[in-house]
């Protein structure tokens, strides 16, 4: 059988793999959404491409639904770790080239990585920094892209308002690096050193963690 190489396996449909699943969906992605949850699965029965009940651990199970035709699959189990580290060992087992797997502490994650996860995620974790980042100053938003860098939304400080990005010396003066810029009632568009932010707009810039931190905190 082909392979499904645009869709994406998702097992497991709570909170987490039901969100993944229905955005996916939006955005017409082929889903097979796997639960041995009945009430989920009826729940998702008329959101998702396709939904199973079925034991994503059980490898014939999944192998009789079509699972190894898809390239893609997200592992989304939470609570149950037996249960999220035994699927994943199946689903890699099945050969599908990318599977991201939910873990819930560091040593879950650990695991997932050595049974077959080419990416693993912390959701909870992750989210709780975004959010602390954004309580804790001024920013906007925030993402981690990689350990030690990244992206965030924030207002321009006074240092920067009314001055062209190249005359401020932004990238010399702060470490970090204007990627667009949206003006006040207008949509975001590329910055460039010509750019001058007004004290209403927002930038989104990026860089080493510490050194983004510092300029959303700037005056």
């Amino acid at each position: 059988m082909a392979r499904h190489k645009g869709g994406v396996l998702v097992l497991g449909l709570g909170r987490f793999g039901g969100a993944v699943a229905e955005t996916l969906c939006k955005l017409d992605i082929e889903v097979l959404g796997i639960d041995k949850d009945p009430v989920l699965v009826r729940e998702f029965s008329d959101s998702l491409t396709h939904v199973v009940e079925a034991d994503t651990t059980d490898v014939e199970a999944l192998r009789q639904l079509g699972a190894e035709d898809f390239a893609k699959a997200i592992v989304a189990i939470g609570t149950d770790i037996q249960a999220s580290i035994l699927t994943t060992l199946v689903v890699a087992d099945l050969g599908i080239d990318r599977i991201w797997a939910k873990a819930i502490t560091p040593d879950h994650g650990r695991i997932l990585d050595r049974v077959g996860a080419t990416s693993v995620i912390f959701p909870e974790k992750d989210m709780g920094e975004r959010i602390a980042h954004v309580v804790g100053g001024r920013m906007i938003d925030y993402m981690a892209l990689d350990e030690g860098f990244a992206l965030v939304e924030t207002k321009p400080p006074k240092a920067v308002v009314g001055r062209s990005l190249g005359d401020a010396g932004v990238r010399a003066r702060f470490g970090i690096t204007v990627v667009c810029i949206k003006p006040e009632g207008e949509g975001f568009t590329y910055a460039t050193p010509e750019t001058v932010p007004g004290p209403e707009d927002i930038l989104v810039i990026a860089g080493e963690t510490n050194k983004v931190e510092s300029f959303a905190a700037t005056d």
